[in-house]
């Protein structure tokens, strides 16, 4: 979406309807008072609705974002160090609202156990993220986690220099591609 200050006659002659309304975001053209009232007017709207959500549906909300966020995340090829299992793990409780010992209760481990998780001491075997998925009905699937921790991984693999080095020594002959 573009946002401009453009007429839209002056598009108009350039695009169809239809490519315009795709595109571009027009200025309302409202004064400042006007567009403070509006904003307050949408700010009110908003949140009416979000007090009127059962706690149901805030919750159905909060981990529909967490898990369109491990999404974006999984998607994209860049690492972020900080984005690591645990990091999504403490996101997800702290989403439901839950305190860690509670949570640990709720999966059936150990608080100390969570806690090596969420603070990256430890990597959860596959059976705690099919408890994870179980334990957010299927809203954050079990191969999501995984994946998380195979960028994990991944990374690890690729910019480990000193693992390079020590493996060169077995390479008796390499393939020459000439």
């Amino acid at each position: 979406m573009i946002m401009t200050k453009q007429p839209y006659n002056t598009l108009a002659e350039k695009y169809s309807p239809e490519e315009l309304a795709e595109s571009f975001v027009f200025d309302a053209g409202l004064t400042k008072k006007q567009k403070n009232e509006a904003d307050t007017a949408l700010s009110e709207v908003l949140k009416k609705r979000r007090d009127a959500m059962n706690r149901e549906d805030h919750l159905k909300g909060t981990l529909l974002q967490l898990r369109f966020q491990i999404e974006d995340y999984l998607n994209d090829l860049h690492f972020d160090k900080r984005k690591t299992f645990g990091y999504f793990l403490k996101s997800y409780i702290d989403g439901i609202n839950k305190k860690q010992k509670e949570f640990a209760y709720e999966i059936d481990i150990k608080p100390t156990e969570l806690s090596q998780y969420i603070n990256n001491h430890r990597k959860p075997p596959q059976n705690i993220m099919v408890r994870l998925e179980l334990h957010s009905h299927n809203m954050i699937p079990a191969t999501d986690w995984y994946r998380l921790l195979e960028k994990e991984n991944i990374h690890a693999l690729r910019t480990n220099k000193d693992l390079r080095r020590a493996e060169r020594k077995f390479i008796k002959r390499d393939a020459r591609l000439a």
